[in-house]
Protein backbone atom coordinates (compact mmCIF):
# COMPACT_ATOMS: atom_id res chain seq x y z
CA UNK A 1 0.00 0.00 0.00
CA UNK A 2 3.04 2.28 -0.16
CA UNK A 3 1.91 3.74 -3.50
CA UNK A 4 -1.63 4.57 -2.34
CA UNK A 5 -2.38 8.29 -2.05
CA UNK A 6 -6.19 8.48 -2.32
CA UNK A 7 -9.05 6.49 -0.78
CA UNK A 8 -12.44 6.88 -2.47
CA UNK A 9 -15.62 5.86 -0.65
CA UNK A 10 -19.12 4.97 -1.72
CA UNK A 11 -21.83 6.34 0.61
CA UNK A 12 -24.85 4.06 1.01
CA UNK A 13 -24.16 0.96 3.14
CA UNK A 14 -20.48 1.92 3.13
CA UNK A 15 -20.14 4.95 5.39
CA UNK A 16 -23.90 5.46 5.85
CA UNK A 17 -26.18 2.94 7.54
CA UNK A 18 -29.35 2.44 5.47
CA UNK A 19 -30.87 -0.37 7.56
CA UNK A 20 -33.66 1.84 8.95
CA UNK A 21 -34.51 2.88 5.39
CA UNK A 22 -34.80 -0.76 4.33
CA UNK A 23 -36.93 -1.53 7.36
CA UNK A 24 -39.23 1.41 6.66
CA UNK A 25 -39.71 0.40 3.02
CA UNK A 26 -40.48 -3.21 3.88
CA UNK A 27 -42.98 -2.24 6.57
CA UNK A 28 -44.72 0.21 4.24
CA UNK A 29 -44.97 -2.44 1.53
CA UNK A 30 -46.28 -5.10 3.90
CA UNK A 31 -48.83 -2.74 5.48
CA UNK A 32 -50.04 -1.50 2.09
CA UNK A 33 -50.47 -4.89 0.45
CA UNK A 34 -52.08 -8.21 1.17
CA UNK A 35 -48.93 -10.16 1.97
CA UNK A 36 -47.52 -11.97 4.97
CA UNK A 37 -44.46 -10.26 6.46
CA UNK A 38 -42.50 -13.50 6.71
CA UNK A 39 -43.17 -14.30 3.06
CA UNK A 40 -42.10 -10.85 1.86
CA UNK A 41 -38.89 -10.78 3.93
CA UNK A 42 -38.02 -14.25 2.68
CA UNK A 43 -38.45 -13.07 -0.90
CA UNK A 44 -36.27 -10.01 -0.27
CA UNK A 45 -33.48 -12.12 1.23
CA UNK A 46 -33.70 -14.54 -1.68
CA UNK A 47 -33.21 -11.71 -4.16
CA UNK A 48 -30.40 -10.27 -1.99
CA UNK A 49 -28.21 -13.26 -2.87
CA UNK A 50 -27.98 -12.17 -6.50
CA UNK A 51 -29.25 -8.60 -6.71
CA UNK A 52 -28.20 -5.28 -5.20
CA UNK A 53 -31.79 -4.00 -5.08
CA UNK A 54 -33.66 -6.89 -3.42
CA UNK A 55 -36.57 -4.83 -2.08
CA UNK A 56 -37.18 -3.34 -5.52
CA UNK A 57 -36.94 -6.78 -7.13
CA UNK A 58 -39.38 -8.21 -4.59
CA UNK A 59 -41.80 -5.39 -5.39
CA UNK A 60 -41.46 -6.12 -9.10
CA UNK A 61 -42.09 -9.81 -8.42
CA UNK A 62 -45.36 -9.08 -6.62
CA UNK A 63 -46.22 -6.02 -8.73
CA UNK A 64 -46.15 -3.77 -5.65
CA UNK A 65 -45.37 -0.06 -5.70
CA UNK A 66 -42.09 0.74 -3.99
CA UNK A 67 -42.24 3.53 -1.39
CA UNK A 68 -40.15 6.68 -1.63
CA UNK A 69 -36.66 6.45 -0.13
CA UNK A 70 -36.70 7.95 3.41
CA UNK A 71 -33.45 9.98 3.44
CA UNK A 72 -34.22 11.23 6.93
CA UNK A 73 -33.58 7.73 8.29
CA UNK A 74 -30.03 7.55 6.97
CA UNK A 75 -27.34 7.57 9.66
CA UNK A 76 -23.57 7.22 9.51
CA UNK A 77 -22.26 4.00 11.03
CA UNK A 78 -20.93 4.40 14.59
CA UNK A 79 -17.36 3.71 13.39
CA UNK A 80 -17.46 5.97 10.32
CA UNK A 81 -16.22 9.22 11.82
CA UNK A 82 -13.37 7.59 13.74
CA UNK A 83 -12.22 5.67 10.64
CA UNK A 84 -12.29 8.78 8.44
CA UNK A 85 -10.40 10.82 11.02
CA UNK A 86 -7.63 8.23 11.23
CA UNK A 87 -7.35 7.72 7.48
CA UNK A 88 -7.41 11.44 6.66
CA UNK A 89 -4.17 11.86 8.60
CA UNK A 90 -2.34 9.71 6.06
CA UNK A 91 -4.38 9.81 2.83
CA UNK A 92 -6.52 12.13 0.75
CA UNK A 93 -10.15 11.01 0.87
CA UNK A 94 -12.85 11.26 -1.76
CA UNK A 95 -16.42 10.23 -2.52
CA UNK A 96 -17.61 8.40 -5.64
CA UNK A 97 -21.31 7.69 -5.21
CA UNK A 98 -24.66 7.45 -6.94
CA UNK A 99 -26.54 10.06 -4.96
CA UNK A 100 -29.28 12.64 -5.37
CA UNK A 101 -28.48 16.36 -5.32
CA UNK A 102 -27.04 17.84 -2.14
CA UNK A 103 -24.40 15.21 -1.35
CA UNK A 104 -21.90 17.66 0.14
CA UNK A 105 -24.59 19.14 2.42
CA UNK A 106 -25.57 15.71 3.71
CA UNK A 107 -21.94 14.90 4.43
CA UNK A 108 -21.62 18.21 6.26
CA UNK A 109 -24.81 17.53 8.22
CA UNK A 110 -23.28 14.25 9.40
CA UNK A 111 -20.16 16.23 10.36
CA UNK A 112 -17.90 14.25 8.03
CA UNK A 113 -17.78 16.53 4.98
CA UNK A 114 -14.53 18.07 6.15
CA UNK A 115 -12.69 14.81 5.56
CA UNK A 116 -13.29 14.71 1.79
CA UNK A 117 -11.28 16.69 -0.76
CA UNK A 118 -13.24 15.37 -3.76
CA UNK A 119 -16.97 14.65 -3.74
CA UNK A 120 -18.27 13.09 -6.96
CA UNK A 121 -22.02 12.53 -7.05
CA UNK A 122 -23.85 10.99 -10.01
CA UNK A 123 -26.53 13.68 -10.04
CA UNK A 124 -24.05 16.54 -10.17
CA UNK A 125 -21.78 14.90 -12.75
CA UNK A 126 -24.51 13.54 -15.01
CA UNK A 127 -23.35 9.91 -15.07
CA UNK A 128 -23.59 7.13 -12.52
CA UNK A 129 -21.66 4.07 -11.46
CA UNK A 130 -20.73 1.68 -12.99
CA UNK A 131 -20.02 4.21 -15.78
CA UNK A 132 -16.24 4.54 -15.78
CA UNK A 133 -16.52 8.29 -16.36
CA UNK A 134 -17.50 8.97 -12.76
CA UNK A 135 -14.29 7.23 -11.68
CA UNK A 136 -12.02 8.87 -14.26
CA UNK A 137 -13.49 12.31 -13.52
CA UNK A 138 -12.90 11.80 -9.80
CA UNK A 139 -9.32 10.72 -10.40
CA UNK A 140 -8.74 13.76 -12.62
CA UNK A 141 -10.12 16.07 -9.93
CA UNK A 142 -7.78 14.42 -7.45
CA UNK A 143 -4.84 14.55 -9.87
CA UNK A 144 -4.32 10.89 -9.04
CA UNK A 145 -3.41 7.88 -11.17
CA UNK A 146 -5.65 4.79 -10.79
CA UNK A 147 -2.81 2.69 -9.39
CA UNK A 148 -2.44 5.19 -6.55
CA UNK A 149 -6.09 4.98 -5.52
CA UNK A 150 -8.45 2.63 -3.71
CA UNK A 151 -12.22 2.32 -4.19
CA UNK A 152 -14.14 1.30 -1.06
CA UNK A 153 -17.77 0.25 -1.36
CA UNK A 154 -20.50 -2.31 -0.70
CA UNK A 155 -21.37 -3.03 -4.32
CA UNK A 156 -19.46 -5.55 -6.43
CA UNK A 157 -21.09 -4.35 -9.66
CA UNK A 158 -20.90 -0.60 -9.02
CA UNK A 159 -17.74 -0.25 -6.93
CA UNK A 160 -15.38 -3.19 -7.30
CA UNK A 161 -15.73 -4.18 -10.97
CA UNK A 162 -15.38 -0.73 -12.60
CA UNK A 163 -12.58 0.33 -10.26
CA UNK A 164 -10.65 -2.86 -11.06
CA UNK A 165 -11.04 -2.16 -14.78
CA UNK A 166 -9.22 1.12 -14.30
CA UNK A 167 -6.44 -0.40 -12.20
CA UNK A 168 -7.57 0.88 -8.81
CA UNK A 169 -7.27 -1.27 -5.71
CA UNK A 170 -10.61 -2.27 -4.21
CA UNK A 171 -12.12 -2.92 -0.80
CA UNK A 172 -15.51 -4.58 -0.53
CA UNK A 173 -17.46 -3.65 2.59
CA UNK A 174 -19.99 -6.40 3.31
CA UNK A 175 -22.58 -4.23 5.02
CA UNK A 176 -26.30 -4.00 4.29
CA UNK A 177 -27.48 -6.45 1.66
CA UNK A 178 -23.89 -6.98 0.47
CA UNK A 179 -23.38 -9.64 3.14
CA UNK A 180 -25.70 -11.97 1.19
CA UNK A 181 -23.84 -11.63 -2.12
CA UNK A 182 -21.40 -14.27 -3.35
CA UNK A 183 -18.50 -13.21 -5.58
CA UNK A 184 -18.88 -15.09 -8.86
CA UNK A 185 -15.51 -14.83 -10.65
CA UNK A 186 -12.07 -13.21 -10.63
CA UNK A 187 -13.37 -10.06 -12.36
CA UNK A 188 -15.54 -9.45 -9.29
CA UNK A 189 -12.97 -10.39 -6.67
CA UNK A 190 -11.93 -7.39 -4.53
CA UNK A 191 -8.39 -6.95 -3.26
CA UNK A 192 -9.70 -6.84 0.31
CA UNK A 193 -12.97 -7.73 2.01
CA UNK A 194 -14.14 -6.34 5.34
CA UNK A 195 -17.38 -6.80 7.28
CA UNK A 196 -17.69 -3.27 8.65
CA UNK A 197 -16.38 0.20 7.88
CA UNK A 198 -14.68 0.19 11.28
CA UNK A 199 -12.19 -2.38 9.95
CA UNK A 200 -10.95 -0.12 7.17
CA UNK A 201 -8.34 1.68 9.26
CA UNK A 202 -6.66 -1.67 9.97
CA UNK A 203 -5.95 -2.13 6.25
CA UNK A 204 -4.31 1.25 5.81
Amino acid sequence: MDKIKWLFFDIGSTIVDESKCYEYRCNEIINSNDINAEEFYARVLDFAKTNSFPIKEACNYYDFEIPKWPKELERIYPDTKKALKILSQKYKLGIIANQSAGTQKRLDDWNIGKYFDVVSSSTELGFAKPDLRIFTTSLEQANCNPQNAVMIGDRIDNDVVPAKKLGMKTVWVRQGFAKYITVQDDNEKPDYTIDSIGEIAKLF
